[in-house]
């Protein structure tokens, strides 16, 4: 078998040409085209990463704005289970100082209406004391009681500081009252005891006053010697009174 150089050298010389060929013309272009396409296709990429990147900032903003939005609902959830607790203790604390209101005016009432039963009852006592003390004194000899009197009311008399006797005594005047009318002799009788137990003798006048039950009292000008069931019983009843408040 011979080989034909020539043959072969001219293939040769085809295949440069055609290799120069496609280089210069085809793969030159090609190149160009797919460094251009890469180049597109990076700038795309890089496009799309930017916007990617984007994406994810404005989902983080969305997810900081959502966080932001739950603690400012859970926020104003507590500030307003936190005024609706204040609202309550204060509606509370209103009920409270109303019924205490309502509370201290009902005890004020029942004091009220409890001061005015003693009250009553107080009167109906003396109105008894008083209606008994008439019975009593109705069935005790008169003068026997009018003498009885008579020693208590000097006993005061004697008993009085010797100033208001002789403030008495310079009065010159007084008046002298029995539950019942004294006779004449009766009055000459106290007058004279009167005078002695004041050291002076003294223009005395004499009246009734039934509201005295039974006593014999002293009245002048700026003295009053009380010497009366009535004064005893008046005395017993501020003394009643005086026990009730203590």
């Amino acid at each position: 078998m011979t080989i034909d150089w020539w043959t072969i050298g001219l293939q040769a010389i085809n295949v440069l040409i055609l290799v120069w060929l496609l280089g210069r013309y085809f793969w030159r272009p090609v190149a160009d085209i797919i460094a251009k396409r890469q180049a597109a296709a990076k700038e795309l990429l890089d496009a799309a990463q930017a916007r990617r990147e984007q994406a994810d900032a404005a989902l983080a903003e969305v997810a900081q704005i959502r966080a932001t939005m739950a603690q400012q609902r859970a926020d104003l959830l507590v500030k307003a289970q936190a005024e609706i607790d204040q609202m309550r203790v204060e509606r509370l604390q209103l009920a409270t100082q109303r019924a205490q209101a309502v509370l201290d005016a009902a005890q004020v009432e029942i004091a009220r209406r409890q001061a005015a039963a003693e009250h009553i009852w107080r009167e109906h006592a003396a109105q008894l004391a008083v209606t008994i003390a008439q019975r009593l004194a109705a069935r005790l000899d008169s003068a026997a009681v009018r003498e009885a009197f008579l020693d208590w009311l000097l006993h005061d008399l004697r008993a009085l500081p010797e100033v208001t006797r002789e403030a008495l005594a310079r009065a010159g005047a007084a008046n002298v009252v029995s539950a019942m009318l004294l006779n004449a002799s009766e009055r000459t009788h106290h007058a004279e005891l009167i005078g002695a137990a004041l050291g002076t003798p003294m223009s005395l006048t004499f009246s009734a006053d039934p509201a005295l039950i039974a006593g014999l009292e002293l009245h002048s000008a700026h003295l009053v010697v009380n010497n009366s069931w009535r004064a005893d019983l008046a005395r017993i009843l501020e003394d009643l009174g005086d026990v009730e408040h203590a």
